[in-house]
């Protein structure tokens, strides 16, 4: 809308209402902090037992590449379902940009041994050596 001035006529005020973007950007905010926790996929797992090794050491977590196995063989790569060769391509990919990385292996228990020892031979034939086999804890009675 134009306002005219009382002064002259001729001159125009230009002014922006930023309420509405304001309310809009407030509300994308909402809607995709409520969302978030939502689009993480989470798949449940059965960890085998840890047996009592060594305890967890501290490590950068920005260096660490989950790798999830299923009890069916299949593969998740950051909770992404990807096939063996995509996760072969992703992990020289990131490895090439981090030579820090770190790759923490979550395959269920009752997952065949040959899916696991394949994603392991893929880190070691690119020279990834930086493997954790992530286990659940032992419950001590």
């Amino acid at each position: 809308m134009r306002r005219f001035s009382q002064r002259n006529s001729l001159v125009t005020l230009s002014e922006i209402n930023i309420t509405p973007l304001l309310d809009l950007a407030f509300v994308l905010l909402i809607i995709f902090v409520i969302t978030r926790p939502l689009l993480e996929q989470n798949i449940d797992l059965q960890l085998p037992k840890n047996m009592g090794g060594p305890e967890a050491r501290s490590f950068d977590r920005r260096n660490v590449r989950l790798v999830e196995i299923t009890a069916r063989g299949e593969y998740l790569f950051q909770g992404r379902h990807v096939s063996f060769r995509q996760l072969e391509g992703y992990l020289v990919e990131t490895y090439r940009q981090n030579p820090k990385l770190i790759v923490e292996v979550r395959a269920d228990e009752r997952t065949p041994w040959n899916f696991v020892a394949a994603m392991f031979d893929v880190c070691s034939r690119h020279g990834i050596t930086q493997i954790s086999a992530k286990t659940a804890p032992v419950e001590h009675r």
